[in-house]
């Protein structure tokens, strides 16, 4: 019986350290089981896991694979199911980042993974009673059974430490199989469960990517945004994805526009930079007196590590 419990430290009132910390994935990679290398030609796939949306690269040495075929892959925690997005092309990663694919799904495991969820539920109902009746402060959020082997993961949530060891008891005492709890992030159980944001897309850690880059306030400030907390935090009560995603792009624009403060000569006078707007290509000019005008992003050029308007 095993009773992981995965910690994780965060602090909800530095609004600039709100993304959760890289941690161990689930998947078994290449260098895991030992393999140095991959060669160039061998063709690379991009998978998500069913039950947890997360995603990964893997190989198959067998036949090309389609998207959303469904094959099966090991894990930490045993051989389970996962989907294929598509297959990547460029610059092969390092094996450290590549699972192995071990076969295609067959119609057993499709059937098999159909009871399973159907289990699940009935899991997932029982844990939540047994929870209340022990009086322990966590928020279960996933019950998944393995596939290929006797187990069943009970994710959860939790503010503090938990000590659970009498819930596994009692839990194998009803289900008669390897328990295994683990304690997981916020962000976690916002790619998990899936939802809609407030741009009302689905979350981007449960439909783009889950492979996220520590959001900053910084970020929020290039961005010219309000820098209230509810404003630019996700459902998750962290800083929203799309920040990064976004980043790149204010970025790459700032290095293409004067700064707000500088001075600029246009028709003859000197004029200050009030306001830059990356997103509709214009840039606000104020003068002296009160004047201000507006000119398209497209008219700016440097020269000579010096900003001008284009004659």
């Amino acid at each position: 019986m095993s009773d992981f419990n995965e910690y994780e430290d965060i602090e909800d009132d530095e609004i600039s350290v709100l993304e959760d910390e890289p941690k161990q994935r689930d998947v078994i990679t290449g260098a895991d089981a030992g393999i140095e290398s991959i060669a160039p030609d061998t063709p690379i796939y991009r998978l998500r896991l069913i039950y947890s949306h997360e995603t990964f690269l893997a190989v198959y040495r067998e036949d090309n694979l389609s998207p959303n075929t469904m094959v099966i892959v090991p894990t930490r925690y045993g051989r389970d199911m996962a989907q294929v997005i598509g297959s990547v092309r460029g610059k092969l990663p390092p094996v450290s980042e590549i699972a192995w694919i071990v076969r295609a799904a067959t119609n057993e495991d499709m059937e098999k993974t159909c009871k399973n969820h159907q289990l699940e539920k009935e899991a997932f109902e029982i844990c939540k009673q047994k929870i209340e009746n022990h009086q322990l402060e966590m928020k279960l959020v996933l019950v998944h059974y393995l596939l290929e082997e006797p187990k069943i993961l009970f994710f959860f949530t939790a503010e503090n430490r938990v000590d659970f060891r009498e819930l596994v008891k009692d839990l194998v005492s009803v289900f008669k199989m390897r328990i295994e709890l683990r304690q997981i992030g916020v962000r976690d159980e916002a790619r998990v469960l899936g939802g809609l944001g407030v741009c009302g897309r689905g979350y981007c850690c449960h439909c783009v990517s889950d492979k996220l880059k520590p959001v900053s306030i910084k970020m929020a400030k290039d961005q010219k945004l309000s820098l209230n907390s509810v404003k630019i935090s996700g459902p998750c009560g962290r800083l929203l994805c799309c920040l990064f995603y976004e980043y790149g792009f204010y970025s790459e624009q700032q290095r293409n526009l004067p700064q707000e403060g500088m001075r600029i000569n246009h028709s003859g006078e000197s004029w200050k930079v009030a306001e830059v707007n990356p997103v509709a290509g214009q840039v606000k000019l104020s003068a002296d007196d009160g004047r201000q005008t507006t000119i398209a992003a497209s008219q700016f050029e440097r020269v000579d590590n010096h900003w001008r308007i284009k004659a």
